[in-house]
């Protein structure tokens, strides 16, 4: 599972670690109702999840198209705008779970969180 955050946003810690639990909550909830295998498997590998950072929303878009296109699950998650960003404010794609290598090729050049 790979969370990719909005470098543009400029959050804070604490509010970019709720943002990315958010999405590992979302595709968790998702691949049980739709890929309860690959799901089960991840939870016996010991549930990895990397954070990274793209630079903007266009950037997480087109993240977004090639995970879709080699069939990665994707989420992405909307702020309510109670804090530090206006309401519906997309903060954090993301992506999986699925394979490691999979993963890597298309997020393995961003930075870490």
């Amino acid at each position: 599972m790979v969370l990719v955050l909005r470098g543009e946003l400029r959050l804070t810690a604490g509010k970019a670690a709720v943002q990315a639990a958010h999405a590992a909550v979302m595709l968790v909830e998702r691949a049980r109702a739709r890929q309860s295998e690959l799901l089960d498997d991840w939870l016996r590998q010991g549930q990895k999840k990397i954070a990274v950072v793209a630079s903007t929303l266009d950037d997480l878009t087109e993240l977004d198209r090639k995970a879709r296109s080699e069939g990665i699950p994707t989420v992405w998650v909307e702020d309510a705008g109670l804090t530090e960003v206006a309401p519906g404010t997309k903060t954090c794609l993301g992506l999986g779970p699925s394979r490691s290598r999979t993963l890597d090729s298309l997020t393995g050049s961003l930075p870490l969180l």
